[in-house]
């Protein structure tokens, strides 16, 4: 199956116009579930991204903090949550699809309605007190100890990273998690670990403080993070690396009524697509602003589902193939 480009997706979702339907005035508070700790990427552009929406509905948009089980368990009472349009999640849209490769939950991408608000790369950042100057450095005791790596867990973003440099790379390393990107992140400033592969919102004003030092983006682009400066892209010292770049926004489950998707649909088209808020955020925050929804939003995650899905199996994660479930390498 082929793929637009990302830049093509985006002007498919910012052009297309709104399904004719009745306009959704909601008459009570709407909830999202963040299914990771406060503070993290997810929690940080949730947040914002409801601010811009409020006003349109008219209602107050509360976000709950649910985290644990890697995204899973807030996801899984998204799910289970009655379909009446006031329950939505949110997060990595890539992991709807690969929460039953890890045999966590029973989700598909294709449960839910996506509204994709930024795409996050990690960056692979060490304790400023740590020996490591340069990511060969660092690579190079990764080959011959097992360093200690901070993520949010399995099948977080910072561990997708850090498994797609160990299969690249033949690095080794030891698994730390914690309930959450900013935890994770707060470890390794704290020294309780040597490195964390956390996203770039997550990591950012930790690097601008000098608590961290980043060494990589793990992307095939530098990353230019506003008040710091620009850090190099992970191909410049390791060729033919994947891409493992994440999107993420809110979601909300299919089955609700057509006017909330439709109302949100055409939300996303004339607010989020043209907010000042998130393209600020975006730059502050060394993110790429996308604001994608619909099959737009479908056509950009699914390639990822497929990356992450298999590096699940190659690094022995996987409790269900991933060809079971529809995910095709």
């Amino acid at each position: 199956m082929k793929h637009a480009t990302l830049s093509m997706l985006l002007a498919a979702a910012v052009l297309a116009p709104a399904v004719a339907q009745a306009q959704w005035k909601p008459t009570k508070p709407v909830t999202i579930i963040v299914p990771w700790a406060a503070g993290g990427a997810t929690d940080q552009v949730t947040r914002l991204a409801a601010s811009e929406l409020e006003a349109s509905l008219g209602q107050k948009i509360v976000v709950v903090n649910q985290p644990g089980g890697a995204g899973s368990i807030g996801t899984k009472a998204a799910m289970d949550a009655p379909k009446d349009g006031y329950t939505w999640t949110a997060g990595a849209a890539k992991q709807l699809g690969t929460y039953p490769v890890l045999g966590m939950i029973n989700s598909k991408v294709d449960d839910f309605n996506l509204y994709l608000a930024v795409t996050n790369v990690s960056i692979v950042s060490v304790n400023p007190n740590s020996p490591y100057q340069t990511f060969p450095q660092l690579l190079e005791a990764m080959k011959t100890k097992q360093v200690s790596v901070a993520t949010a867990g399995n099948s977080s973003s910072g561990h997708f990273a850090m498994e797609a440099i160990a299969k690249a790379t033949g690095a080794k390393y030891r698994h730390v998690t914690y309930d959450g990107g900013n935890p994770a992140v707060v470890a390794t400033v704290a020294g309780e670990t040597e490195v964390t592969t956390q996203l770039a919102p997550e990591q950012a004003e930790m690097i601008k403080a000098k608590r961290l030092r980043p060494l990589a983006v793990v992307a095939d682009q530098p990353l230019t993070i506003e008040g710091f400066g620009t850090i190099p892209p992970i191909t410049d010292f390791v060729k033919d690396f994947p891409k493992v770049t994440t999107g993420f926004g809110i979601f909300i489950p299919k089955g609700v009524p057509p006017e909330v998707v439709a109302t949100v649909d055409k939300l996303w088209a004339e607010k989020i697509a043209t907010s000042d808020k998130l393209k600020k955020y975006a730059a502050e925050k060394g993110a790429l602003f996308t604001p994608l929804y619909g099959k737009a939003a479908y056509d950009a995650v699914w390639p990822t589902v497929v990356t992450d899905a298999y590096l699940l199996q190659d690094a022995g994660l996987a409790k269900v193939s991933p060809e079971s479930l529809g995910i095709k390498r």
